[in-house]
Protein backbone atom coordinates (compact mmCIF):
# COMPACT_ATOMS: atom_id res chain seq x y z
CA UNK A 1 0.00 0.00 0.00
CA UNK A 2 1.55 3.62 -0.65
CA UNK A 3 2.55 5.02 2.42
CA UNK A 4 1.09 7.97 3.52
CA UNK A 5 3.85 10.32 4.29
CA UNK A 6 5.93 12.67 1.86
CA UNK A 7 4.99 13.54 -1.38
CA UNK A 8 5.56 10.53 -3.81
CA UNK A 9 8.45 9.95 -6.90
CA UNK A 10 8.03 7.04 -8.85
CA UNK A 11 10.35 5.81 -11.46
CA UNK A 12 10.84 6.79 -15.28
CA UNK A 13 7.76 6.29 -17.33
CA UNK A 14 7.04 4.19 -20.11
CA UNK A 15 5.50 4.98 -23.77
CA UNK A 16 1.73 3.05 -23.37
CA UNK A 17 0.12 2.35 -20.46
CA UNK A 18 -3.10 -0.04 -20.77
CA UNK A 19 -5.63 -0.17 -18.15
CA UNK A 20 -9.08 -0.98 -17.17
CA UNK A 21 -11.30 0.37 -14.44
CA UNK A 22 -14.09 -1.41 -12.54
CA UNK A 23 -16.25 -0.89 -9.85
CA UNK A 24 -19.94 -1.81 -8.19
CA UNK A 25 -22.79 0.34 -9.48
CA UNK A 26 -22.99 3.76 -8.22
CA UNK A 27 -18.83 3.82 -6.81
CA UNK A 28 -18.81 6.82 -9.44
CA UNK A 29 -16.14 4.78 -11.51
CA UNK A 30 -17.63 6.75 -14.64
CA UNK A 31 -17.30 10.09 -13.05
CA UNK A 32 -13.78 9.27 -12.18
CA UNK A 33 -12.67 8.66 -15.80
CA UNK A 34 -14.13 11.64 -16.93
CA UNK A 35 -12.82 13.45 -14.14
CA UNK A 36 -9.10 12.25 -15.09
CA UNK A 37 -10.00 12.77 -19.08
CA UNK A 38 -11.33 16.67 -18.71
CA UNK A 39 -9.04 17.71 -15.77
CA UNK A 40 -5.87 16.21 -17.86
CA UNK A 41 -7.44 18.18 -21.15
CA UNK A 42 -7.96 15.32 -23.04
CA UNK A 43 -11.27 16.07 -23.94
CA UNK A 44 -12.35 17.74 -27.41
CA UNK A 45 -13.86 20.72 -27.86
CA UNK A 46 -17.20 18.85 -29.42
CA UNK A 47 -17.13 16.13 -26.89
CA UNK A 48 -17.38 18.90 -24.24
CA UNK A 49 -20.34 20.74 -25.84
CA UNK A 50 -21.90 16.84 -26.58
CA UNK A 51 -21.69 16.27 -22.98
CA UNK A 52 -23.07 19.73 -21.62
CA UNK A 53 -26.06 19.30 -24.20
CA UNK A 54 -26.67 15.97 -22.72
CA UNK A 55 -26.51 16.71 -18.67
CA UNK A 56 -29.05 19.68 -19.85
CA UNK A 57 -31.02 17.28 -21.84
CA UNK A 58 -31.55 15.02 -18.55
CA UNK A 59 -32.06 18.08 -16.15
CA UNK A 60 -28.98 18.57 -14.60
CA UNK A 61 -27.27 21.96 -13.88
CA UNK A 62 -24.03 20.78 -14.18
CA UNK A 63 -21.99 18.86 -17.01
CA UNK A 64 -21.93 15.01 -16.12
CA UNK A 65 -18.55 14.19 -16.56
CA UNK A 66 -19.66 9.63 -16.69
CA UNK A 67 -21.25 10.80 -19.97
CA UNK A 68 -17.40 11.15 -21.25
CA UNK A 69 -16.76 7.23 -21.44
CA UNK A 70 -20.99 6.00 -21.11
CA UNK A 71 -20.72 6.34 -25.07
CA UNK A 72 -23.72 4.53 -25.85
CA UNK A 73 -27.56 6.33 -26.19
CA UNK A 74 -28.94 3.39 -23.80
CA UNK A 75 -26.58 3.89 -21.07
CA UNK A 76 -27.54 7.50 -21.02
CA UNK A 77 -30.66 7.08 -20.79
CA UNK A 78 -30.50 4.04 -17.83
CA UNK A 79 -27.95 6.14 -16.45
CA UNK A 80 -25.56 3.28 -16.20
CA UNK A 81 -22.32 1.48 -18.11
CA UNK A 82 -23.23 -1.64 -19.94
CA UNK A 83 -20.24 -2.34 -22.25
CA UNK A 84 -16.75 -1.71 -22.51
CA UNK A 85 -16.06 1.41 -23.35
CA UNK A 86 -12.09 2.12 -24.74
CA UNK A 87 -10.83 6.00 -24.46
CA UNK A 88 -7.31 6.56 -25.92
CA UNK A 89 -5.86 9.48 -24.32
CA UNK A 90 -2.01 11.22 -23.51
CA UNK A 91 -0.46 13.51 -21.13
CA UNK A 92 3.33 15.03 -21.43
CA UNK A 93 4.62 11.50 -19.77
CA UNK A 94 2.65 8.30 -21.04
CA UNK A 95 -0.51 7.58 -23.66
CA UNK A 96 -3.12 5.04 -22.10
CA UNK A 97 -5.46 2.95 -23.67
CA UNK A 98 -8.13 2.80 -20.97
CA UNK A 99 -11.19 -0.15 -20.94
CA UNK A 100 -13.95 1.58 -18.74
CA UNK A 101 -16.03 -1.73 -17.84
CA UNK A 102 -19.75 -2.00 -16.60
CA UNK A 103 -20.35 -2.12 -12.51
CA UNK A 104 -23.09 -4.72 -12.50
CA UNK A 105 -22.60 -8.54 -11.50
CA UNK A 106 -24.06 -9.61 -15.16
CA UNK A 107 -21.30 -7.70 -16.62
CA UNK A 108 -18.69 -9.66 -14.98
CA UNK A 109 -17.61 -11.01 -18.47
CA UNK A 110 -17.16 -7.79 -19.67
CA UNK A 111 -14.24 -6.93 -16.87
CA UNK A 112 -12.78 -10.21 -18.40
CA UNK A 113 -12.44 -8.90 -21.87
CA UNK A 114 -11.02 -5.17 -20.39
CA UNK A 115 -8.42 -6.65 -18.33
CA UNK A 116 -7.33 -9.43 -20.64
CA UNK A 117 -4.44 -7.15 -22.10
CA UNK A 118 -4.45 -4.69 -19.31
CA UNK A 119 -1.28 -3.56 -17.53
CA UNK A 120 -2.90 -2.18 -14.62
CA UNK A 121 -6.59 -2.48 -13.05
CA UNK A 122 -7.97 0.12 -11.11
CA UNK A 123 -10.63 -0.99 -8.94
CA UNK A 124 -13.18 1.51 -7.21
CA UNK A 125 -14.97 1.77 -3.57
CA UNK A 126 -17.44 4.20 -2.45
CA UNK A 127 -16.03 5.05 1.04
CA UNK A 128 -19.78 4.64 2.63
CA UNK A 129 -19.25 1.18 1.68
CA UNK A 130 -16.57 -0.25 1.88
CA UNK A 131 -15.35 -3.61 0.47
CA UNK A 132 -18.35 -5.07 -1.16
CA UNK A 133 -19.02 -8.49 -3.25
CA UNK A 134 -18.35 -7.09 -6.85
CA UNK A 135 -15.48 -5.23 -5.47
CA UNK A 136 -14.08 -8.89 -4.42
CA UNK A 137 -14.89 -10.03 -7.57
CA UNK A 138 -13.22 -7.51 -9.45
CA UNK A 139 -9.86 -7.86 -7.55
CA UNK A 140 -10.24 -11.53 -7.71
CA UNK A 141 -10.86 -11.50 -11.74
CA UNK A 142 -7.21 -9.31 -11.76
CA UNK A 143 -5.49 -11.60 -10.57
CA UNK A 144 -6.67 -14.60 -12.53
CA UNK A 145 -5.34 -12.06 -15.43
CA UNK A 146 -2.43 -12.46 -14.18
CA UNK A 147 -2.60 -8.45 -14.33
CA UNK A 148 0.89 -6.73 -13.25
CA UNK A 149 -0.22 -3.88 -10.95
CA UNK A 150 -3.58 -3.15 -8.63
CA UNK A 151 -5.36 0.20 -7.35
CA UNK A 152 -7.92 0.99 -5.61
CA UNK A 153 -9.16 3.76 -5.37
CA UNK A 154 -11.73 5.11 -2.52
CA UNK A 155 -13.83 7.39 -4.10
CA UNK A 156 -16.49 9.82 -2.55
CA UNK A 157 -14.36 10.68 0.53
CA UNK A 158 -16.01 14.07 0.20
CA UNK A 159 -19.50 12.14 1.66
CA UNK A 160 -17.13 10.14 4.01
CA UNK A 161 -16.31 13.39 6.30
CA UNK A 162 -12.78 12.89 3.99
CA UNK A 163 -11.63 10.95 7.54
CA UNK A 164 -8.01 9.07 7.44
CA UNK A 165 -9.63 6.05 9.84
CA UNK A 166 -12.38 5.52 7.01
CA UNK A 167 -9.79 5.33 3.80
CA UNK A 168 -7.12 3.07 6.14
CA UNK A 169 -9.99 0.51 7.23
CA UNK A 170 -11.03 0.24 3.56
CA UNK A 171 -7.48 -0.14 2.06
CA UNK A 172 -6.45 -2.83 5.17
CA UNK A 173 -9.71 -4.81 3.73
CA UNK A 174 -8.88 -4.71 0.48
CA UNK A 175 -5.03 -5.43 0.58
CA UNK A 176 -5.79 -8.47 2.62
CA UNK A 177 -8.32 -10.26 0.47
CA UNK A 178 -5.80 -9.20 -2.50
CA UNK A 179 -2.87 -11.01 -0.75
CA UNK A 180 -5.22 -14.26 -0.18
CA UNK A 181 -5.36 -14.00 -4.05
CA UNK A 182 -1.23 -13.65 -4.59
CA UNK A 183 -1.46 -10.05 -5.22
CA UNK A 184 1.87 -9.42 -4.53
CA UNK A 185 1.26 -5.16 -3.90
CA UNK A 186 -2.07 -2.56 -3.58
CA UNK A 187 -1.53 1.18 -4.16
CA UNK A 188 -4.59 2.88 -2.82
CA UNK A 189 -5.45 6.29 -3.27
CA UNK A 190 -8.39 8.27 -1.54
CA UNK A 191 -10.10 10.09 -3.88
CA UNK A 192 -13.51 12.24 -4.87
CA UNK A 193 -13.84 12.13 -8.64
CA UNK A 194 -16.63 14.52 -8.24
CA UNK A 195 -14.52 16.97 -6.77
CA UNK A 196 -11.44 16.55 -8.04
CA UNK A 197 -9.69 15.17 -4.84
CA UNK A 198 -6.43 13.37 -6.16
CA UNK A 199 -7.48 12.71 -9.24
CA UNK A 200 -5.49 15.02 -11.26
CA UNK A 201 -4.24 17.09 -8.82
CA UNK A 202 -3.41 16.99 -4.85
CA UNK A 203 -6.32 16.91 -2.53
CA UNK A 204 -5.95 20.35 0.14
CA UNK A 205 -8.82 18.51 1.97
CA UNK A 206 -6.71 15.58 2.70
CA UNK A 207 -3.22 16.67 3.88
CA UNK A 208 -2.73 13.26 6.03
CA UNK A 209 -2.28 11.67 2.64
CA UNK A 210 1.11 11.39 0.91
CA UNK A 211 1.11 9.08 -1.56
CA UNK A 212 0.39 9.55 -5.37
CA UNK A 213 -2.43 11.10 -7.42
CA UNK A 214 -4.38 9.04 -9.67
CA UNK A 215 -3.18 10.33 -12.32
CA UNK A 216 0.75 10.79 -11.11
CA UNK A 217 0.47 6.75 -10.56
CA UNK A 218 -1.04 5.59 -13.71
CA UNK A 219 2.21 8.13 -15.62
CA UNK A 220 4.95 6.58 -13.16
CA UNK A 221 3.83 3.02 -12.75
CA UNK A 222 6.86 0.77 -13.92
CA UNK A 223 5.42 -1.02 -17.06
CA UNK A 224 7.61 -3.41 -19.22
CA UNK A 225 6.58 -3.99 -22.76
CA UNK A 226 10.02 -6.03 -23.64
CA UNK A 227 8.90 -10.00 -24.19
CA UNK A 228 11.97 -10.73 -25.72
CA UNK A 229 13.15 -11.93 -22.49
CA UNK A 230 10.36 -14.67 -22.39
CA UNK A 231 10.78 -18.16 -23.60
CA UNK A 232 10.36 -17.61 -27.63
CA UNK A 233 7.11 -18.61 -29.46
CA UNK A 234 5.57 -18.38 -32.66
CA UNK A 235 2.51 -19.32 -33.17
CA UNK A 236 1.98 -20.27 -37.59
CA UNK A 237 -0.61 -18.22 -39.06
CA UNK A 238 0.30 -18.72 -42.67
CA UNK A 239 2.24 -20.98 -44.46
CA UNK A 240 3.84 -18.97 -47.64
CA UNK A 241 4.61 -20.79 -50.94
CA UNK A 242 4.52 -18.38 -53.65
CA UNK A 243 5.53 -21.12 -56.49
CA UNK A 244 7.38 -18.09 -58.29
CA UNK A 245 9.98 -18.83 -61.09
CA UNK A 246 12.22 -16.01 -58.71
CA UNK A 247 11.85 -18.35 -55.80
CA UNK A 248 10.53 -21.97 -56.90
CA UNK A 249 11.20 -23.24 -53.44
CA UNK A 250 10.64 -20.83 -50.92
CA UNK A 251 8.56 -22.36 -47.90
CA UNK A 252 8.44 -19.67 -45.14
CA UNK A 253 6.14 -20.04 -42.16
CA UNK A 254 4.73 -16.60 -40.97
CA UNK A 255 3.18 -15.58 -38.30
CA UNK A 256 3.83 -12.64 -35.05
CA UNK A 257 6.26 -13.63 -32.45
CA UNK A 258 4.15 -13.78 -29.08
CA UNK A 259 7.02 -14.00 -27.04
CA UNK A 260 11.12 -14.02 -26.72
CA UNK A 261 13.26 -14.41 -30.10
CA UNK A 262 14.86 -15.89 -32.78
CA UNK A 263 17.89 -15.96 -34.92
CA UNK A 264 19.22 -17.44 -38.25
CA UNK A 265 20.99 -21.02 -36.96
CA UNK A 266 19.07 -21.62 -33.95
CA UNK A 267 17.66 -25.37 -33.77
CA UNK A 268 14.01 -25.20 -33.39
CA UNK A 269 11.05 -27.84 -32.62
CA UNK A 270 7.66 -27.73 -34.23
CA UNK A 271 4.62 -28.38 -32.09
CA UNK A 272 2.47 -30.86 -31.08
CA UNK A 273 4.74 -32.95 -33.65
CA UNK A 274 8.27 -32.67 -32.22
CA UNK A 275 9.64 -31.75 -35.77
CA UNK A 276 13.01 -30.35 -35.45
CA UNK A 277 15.03 -28.46 -37.63
CA UNK A 278 16.90 -25.22 -37.62
CA UNK A 279 16.21 -20.92 -39.17
CA UNK A 280 17.78 -20.60 -42.89
CA UNK A 281 16.21 -17.19 -42.28
CA UNK A 282 14.04 -14.29 -41.49
CA UNK A 283 12.01 -12.48 -43.20
CA UNK A 284 10.93 -9.08 -41.97
CA UNK A 285 8.77 -6.83 -44.11
CA UNK A 286 10.25 -8.65 -47.44
CA UNK A 287 13.73 -7.75 -45.94
CA UNK A 288 16.22 -10.96 -44.71
CA UNK A 289 17.34 -10.13 -41.07
CA UNK A 290 19.24 -12.25 -38.79
CA UNK A 291 17.37 -12.35 -35.69
CA UNK A 292 13.62 -10.95 -34.89
CA UNK A 293 12.00 -10.43 -31.55
CA UNK A 294 8.02 -10.40 -30.23
CA UNK A 295 6.31 -8.40 -31.30
CA UNK A 296 7.17 -8.04 -34.28
CA UNK A 297 5.43 -10.25 -37.68
CA UNK A 298 8.16 -12.54 -39.32
CA UNK A 299 8.41 -15.11 -41.75
CA UNK A 300 10.60 -17.82 -40.85
CA UNK A 301 12.38 -20.24 -43.40
CA UNK A 302 13.94 -23.83 -42.06
CA UNK A 303 16.64 -25.99 -43.22
CA UNK A 304 14.70 -29.12 -43.30
CA UNK A 305 11.45 -29.56 -45.57
CA UNK A 306 9.64 -30.97 -42.37
CA UNK A 307 5.73 -30.65 -42.24
CA UNK A 308 4.37 -27.57 -40.66
CA UNK A 309 0.92 -26.20 -40.89
CA UNK A 310 -1.32 -23.54 -39.27
CA UNK A 311 -2.09 -23.33 -35.85
CA UNK A 312 1.43 -25.51 -35.11
CA UNK A 313 3.99 -23.64 -32.42
CA UNK A 314 7.80 -23.00 -33.29
CA UNK A 315 9.98 -23.19 -30.00
CA UNK A 316 13.91 -23.17 -29.35
CA UNK A 317 14.74 -26.88 -28.95
CA UNK A 318 14.07 -27.84 -25.52
CA UNK A 319 12.63 -25.00 -24.76
CA UNK A 320 8.86 -25.66 -25.13
CA UNK A 321 5.72 -27.23 -23.26
CA UNK A 322 4.64 -30.30 -23.49
CA UNK A 323 2.04 -31.06 -26.53
CA UNK A 324 -1.22 -32.68 -24.11
CA UNK A 325 -4.55 -33.77 -24.68
CA UNK A 326 -5.35 -32.42 -21.47
CA UNK A 327 -5.87 -29.00 -20.54
CA UNK A 328 -6.23 -28.08 -16.80
CA UNK A 329 -7.17 -24.29 -16.40
CA UNK A 330 -9.40 -21.51 -14.77
CA UNK A 331 -12.18 -20.24 -16.85
CA UNK A 332 -14.38 -17.13 -16.66
CA UNK A 333 -18.24 -18.40 -18.29
CA UNK A 334 -19.40 -15.65 -20.79
CA UNK A 335 -22.11 -17.17 -22.38
CA UNK A 336 -25.65 -17.05 -21.54
CA UNK A 337 -26.17 -21.06 -21.81
CA UNK A 338 -24.41 -22.90 -18.95
CA UNK A 339 -21.04 -24.96 -19.65
CA UNK A 340 -21.65 -28.58 -18.52
CA UNK A 341 -19.73 -31.71 -18.41
CA UNK A 342 -19.41 -33.68 -21.37
CA UNK A 343 -20.41 -30.90 -23.40
CA UNK A 344 -18.31 -30.92 -27.04
CA UNK A 345 -16.99 -27.24 -27.71
CA UNK A 346 -13.99 -26.03 -29.64
CA UNK A 347 -10.75 -24.86 -28.40
CA UNK A 348 -8.74 -22.11 -29.85
CA UNK A 349 -5.28 -21.85 -28.70
CA UNK A 350 -3.06 -18.94 -30.63
CA UNK A 351 -4.00 -19.86 -34.02
CA UNK A 352 -4.91 -23.73 -33.33
CA UNK A 353 -8.36 -24.40 -33.35
CA UNK A 354 -9.22 -28.24 -32.24
CA UNK A 355 -12.33 -30.18 -31.42
CA UNK A 356 -12.50 -30.63 -27.49
CA UNK A 357 -15.01 -31.88 -24.33
CA UNK A 358 -15.63 -30.66 -21.05
CA UNK A 359 -13.78 -33.60 -19.35
CA UNK A 360 -14.10 -32.59 -15.60
CA UNK A 361 -15.91 -28.81 -13.81
CA UNK A 362 -13.57 -29.49 -10.92
CA UNK A 363 -14.65 -26.56 -9.21
CA UNK A 364 -16.77 -23.17 -9.03
CA UNK A 365 -14.90 -20.18 -7.40
CA UNK A 366 -17.20 -18.78 -4.21
CA UNK A 367 -15.85 -15.12 -3.86
CA UNK A 368 -17.22 -15.12 -0.23
CA UNK A 369 -13.91 -15.91 1.38
CA UNK A 370 -12.42 -17.33 -1.80
CA UNK A 371 -13.56 -21.25 -1.39
CA UNK A 372 -13.87 -23.51 -3.94
CA UNK A 373 -17.33 -24.63 -4.02
CA UNK A 374 -16.48 -29.01 -5.26
CA UNK A 375 -17.99 -30.51 -8.28
CA UNK A 376 -20.63 -28.12 -9.24
CA UNK A 377 -21.31 -30.01 -12.61
CA UNK A 378 -22.07 -26.46 -14.48
CA UNK A 379 -20.84 -22.86 -15.13
CA UNK A 380 -23.57 -20.43 -15.66
CA UNK A 381 -22.87 -16.63 -17.14
CA UNK A 382 -19.89 -15.01 -15.12
CA UNK A 383 -18.88 -18.14 -12.98
CA UNK A 384 -15.13 -18.71 -12.73
CA UNK A 385 -14.16 -22.15 -12.45
CA UNK A 386 -11.55 -25.05 -12.34
CA UNK A 387 -11.54 -27.61 -15.70
CA UNK A 388 -10.39 -29.69 -17.60
CA UNK A 389 -10.67 -30.07 -21.31
CA UNK A 390 -9.86 -33.01 -22.96
CA UNK A 391 -8.71 -32.15 -26.70
CA UNK A 392 -9.21 -34.38 -29.80
CA UNK A 393 -5.37 -33.35 -30.90
CA UNK A 394 -2.32 -32.43 -28.47
CA UNK A 395 -2.07 -28.71 -27.57
CA UNK A 396 0.99 -27.30 -26.97
CA UNK A 397 0.26 -24.93 -23.94
CA UNK A 398 2.05 -22.59 -21.65
CA UNK A 399 1.32 -22.30 -18.08
CA UNK A 400 -0.65 -18.09 -18.16
CA UNK A 401 1.52 -17.58 -15.33
CA UNK A 402 4.59 -17.79 -17.08
CA UNK A 403 2.73 -15.94 -20.92
CA UNK A 404 -0.58 -14.73 -20.91
CA UNK A 405 -0.60 -15.22 -24.57
CA UNK A 406 0.33 -18.53 -25.22
CA UNK A 407 -1.17 -19.71 -22.09
CA UNK A 408 -5.07 -18.56 -23.09
CA UNK A 409 -7.32 -19.94 -24.93
CA UNK A 410 -11.23 -19.71 -25.78
CA UNK A 411 -13.64 -22.44 -25.56
CA UNK A 412 -16.04 -21.98 -28.58
CA UNK A 413 -19.71 -23.28 -29.40
CA UNK A 414 -19.24 -25.80 -32.51
CA UNK A 415 -22.69 -24.60 -33.50
CA UNK A 416 -22.61 -21.06 -33.74
CA UNK A 417 -19.32 -20.13 -33.65
CA UNK A 418 -20.44 -18.17 -29.52
CA UNK A 419 -17.70 -18.02 -27.34
CA UNK A 420 -17.93 -20.19 -24.40
CA UNK A 421 -15.65 -18.91 -21.65
CA UNK A 422 -11.99 -17.39 -21.92
CA UNK A 423 -9.56 -19.87 -20.16
CA UNK A 424 -6.38 -19.61 -18.51
CA UNK A 425 -4.22 -22.99 -18.57
CA UNK A 426 -1.71 -24.01 -15.33
CA UNK A 427 -2.52 -24.28 -11.60
CA UNK A 428 -5.00 -22.70 -9.92
CA UNK A 429 -4.28 -19.00 -8.47
CA UNK A 430 -4.08 -17.58 -4.97
CA UNK A 431 -3.06 -19.12 -2.03
CA UNK A 432 -6.62 -20.05 -0.26
CA UNK A 433 -8.05 -21.48 -3.61
CA UNK A 434 -7.79 -25.24 -4.90
CA UNK A 435 -9.27 -27.13 -7.85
Amino acid sequence: MSGSTGRWAGPSATALLRFATAGSVDDGKSTLVGRLLYDSKSVLTDQWEAVERASRHRGQDAPDLALLTDGLRAEREQGITIDVAYRYFATARRRFILADTPGHVQYTRNMVTGASTAELALVLVDARHGVVEQTRRHATIAALLRVPHLVLAVNKMDLAGYEARVFARIAEEFTAYATELGVPEVTAIPISALVGDNVVEPSANMDWYGGPTVLEHLETVPVSHDLTGCHARLPVQYVIRPRTAEHPDYRGYAGQIAAGAFRVGQEVTVLPSGATSRISGIDVLGEAVGEARAPQSVTLLLEDDIDVARGDLLVPSGDGPVARRDVEATVCHVADAPLAVGQRVLLKHTTRTVRAIVAEIRSRLVLDGIVAHPEPGQLVANDIGRVRIRTAEPLAVDAYADSRRTGSFLLIDPADGTTLAAGMAGPAFGAAVTG
